[in-house]
Formats: structure tokens, C-alpha cells, sequence
């Protein structure tokens, strides 16, 4: 199924879910109770697109969130305890008062916890590009004190340009210095990128210019049919996450399509830096239809990826957090197989 279609589907729950919960905030607490009760569940019942897993030492919790912005949080990884409404967006701001979030991330930096996110302004539309009617989103930072929130927006209004849709935003620490992955959308330049771009010590804002790391086309692995029958690489570039293995190898995993299956590829630095340049696998990483990774290590030392499954069930598209053991020992990370808490 087309990528896009995907994500407006996956952002219209969000836009509900996050709808919803700004009711609840206003009104009394039996409607949030009844919209938002918070309940134990175990993964596999719990349907989120692009998950991230913070583990977080201090307070022996895991943190899991995602696209539509809740929050889940479990000391085992089986059973989650949430969701919990943790994103205080600005309504005066060019987010307005009920923004579509994709793709949160929690990360733990000196001593504050950021919240990465991809942040929609459907009333606010900033392009049109053959056909489609691109409405503001971009990629944006909260901070908390806390790993469970609530994450509140810092000082700057703006990270990247506004008049270009950036999504899945990730953090990376090299030589000491923050920088910011992202990519820039393909609906607008048909050609999907990863960039970086440098972020101000204390994260409330970008500095200097921004570096294109790799496109979509370059991925050997990918692949999409053409309304004219060819095939050609595929066009989507989602959720890259940074990683250096045991051996010092950098690499980053990233997701497209392989016609209609979505997948996790990698690429690494001839460098070992972050200015690369960048080399695509020839294959994917992992089965069929499993995506949108990132990479953290279990209290009791287990490295894993965390990512989604992806199944059509007639027109509704599920997408379930699930977990593969790494082996991260070489220069190249290896899938070692499915891994259950």
C-alpha cells in the first residue's frame, strides 16, 4: 500500500487521539476517564505505530511511546501500563490547538528528558507538489524533568524551514555536540532524504546548516512499481535511528517499502562520522513487513530492536510494537531472530 495513504491513516488516529485528549483536559474527569483509562496491557494488545522504548536506569522503568504522542511505561517489557496523555503543546503556536504527532521519541540528555516529535498543522497548508496538498509539519523538541512527563516546548518556535515537511526526528551525540536526524518528506521532493543538522547545547534549538546524509534512491533494496509498469527504487525515507556497533562501525537503520512490504534497511559511514558518507546494505535487516526501528539495551543487557509489525486487515492497517535480539559484536549489526520479554 502506498506509504502516504499509510500515514494519513496513522495520522488520523493520532489526530483522534490526541482530539480526545485535549477534551478530556477540559473537561471533567469522568470524560477522561472514559476516554483515556488507564489500563495494564500486554504488548501485543497494544496498537502503536513507530514505537521507541526509553530505559530508563533511575527509575527502573521502561518508557514506550510513539505516533499519537501517549505514553505507555512497564518494568518488564510484557505488561505496559498507560496510555498517558504527556505532550503540552503550544495552541498559540504555529502547531495550533490540535496537532497530529508522529513518531515521539524520549531521550534521556545530561539531566532532562527531550521529547522528539513530528508535529501536523492540518489548517495550516504550506505546498502543493504534483497533487498533493501539503499541510505544515515539522519536527520539534519538548523537554520535561521527568522521563513520564510533561513534556513543554523550550525556546525556539522553529528547528527547520517551514515551508518543507520534515518528519521522524531522532537524537545523535558526536564529539560532545547534539545533532538532530531527521528526514524531509518525499511527497515534496519525490525523492525522500536523511539529513542532520546541529542542535544548541541544551537542545532548544538548531545551529548552522543542515547536511544531507543519503536519499531514498540509493537504497539498493527498496523497491516500487510505477504507474507505467517500471520499477524503481522507492521513494520514502522513515524513522532513521543512529547506532555504532561493538567494533566502532557507525550505521544508521532506516525503513521504506519493497513494493508492498514494509522494511528495515541500514546504511553505514565510511568515516565512522556522521558527515559519512553513507553506504546501503543490499538487503534488508529484517523479515517482511516489520519497521520504523530503533535500538536500546535491556536492564539486564540485552540489546534489542524495538519496531512495528505491519498487516493489512481489509482496510485498516495494524501496526503492534514488537522486538528482535541484535548481535551487535562486528562491524555490521546482525539480526539475530524474534525476541519475547
Amino acid at each position: 500500500m502506498n506509504h502516504h495513504i499509510i500515514r494519513l491513516a496513522a495520522a488520523g488516529i493520532a489526530a483522534i487521539l490526541l482530539s480526545l485528549s485535549l477534551d478530556a483536559q477540559q473537561e471533567p474527569q469522568k470524560r477522561e476517564r472514559s476516554r483515556f483509562e488507564v489500563r495494564k496491557v500486554p504488548t501485543g494488545q497494544i496498537f502503536l505505530s513507530d514505537p521507541f522504548i526509553l530505559a530508563d536506569k533511575e527509575s527502573g522503568m521502561y518508557y514506550m511511546t510513539g505516533t499519537g504522542g501517549m505514553l505507555w511505561k512497564s518494568p518488564d517489557l510484557k505488561i505496559w501500563e498507560g496510555p498517558y496523555i504527556v505532550a503540552k503543546t503550544d495552541p498559540e503556536s504555529w502547531m495550533g490547538p490540535r496537532p497530529m504527532i508522529w513518531a515521539a521519541e524520549l531521550h534521556k540528555y545530561k539531566d532532562k528528558y527531550y521529547y522528539f516529535a513530528t508535529f501536523t498543522n492540518q489548517a495550516d497548508t504550506i505546498d502543493t507538489y504534483r497533487g498533493n496538498v501539503i499541510p505544515r509539519r515539522a519536527c520539534h523538541i519538548l523537554v520535561s524533568d521527568k522521563p513520564e512527563g510533561p513534556y513543554t516546548p523550550m525556546a525556539d518556535e522553529t528547528y527547520l524551514p517551514a515551508d518543507q515537511p520534515t518528519l521522524d526526528a531522532t537524537l545523535w551525540i558526536e564529539d560532545g555536540k547534539p545533532y538532530m536526524l531527521f528526514c524531509h518528506e518525499w511527497l515534496q521532493n519525490w525523492n525522500g532524504t536523511v539529513e542532520s543538522i546541529l542542535l544548541k547545547d541544551d537542545l532548544s534549538g538548531s545551529l548552522g546548516e543542515r547536511r544531507l546524509l543519503f536519499t531514498a534512491n540509493e537504497s539498493p533494496w527498496s523497491r516500487q512499481k510505477n504507474d507505467d509498469g517500471t520499477v524503481s527504487p522507492n521513494r520514502c525515507t522513515d524513522g532513521p535511528y543512529v547506532f555504532r556497533t561493538k567494533t566502532g562501525s557507525l550505521g544508521i537503520i532506516w525503513t521504506s517499502w519493497k513494493f508492498d512490504e514494509y522494511t528495515q534497511g541500514v546504511a553505514y559511514s565510511e568515516s565512522g562520522r556522521l558527515e559519512g558518507p553513507w553506504i546501503q546494505e543490499p538487503e534488508q535487516i529484517t523479515p517482511p513487513n516489520y519497521g520504523h526501528g530503533m535500538i536500546f539495551t535491556t536492564f539486564d543487557g540485552k540489546l534489542l530492536l524495538c519496531c512495528h509489525s505491519h498487516k493489512m486487515d481489509g482496510n485498516r492497517t495494524i501496526r503492534i510494537p514488537a522486538f528482535f535480539l541484535l548481535d551487535d559484536s562486528g562491524d555490521k549489526l546482525k539480526v539475530v531472530g524474534p525476541y519475547e520479554p
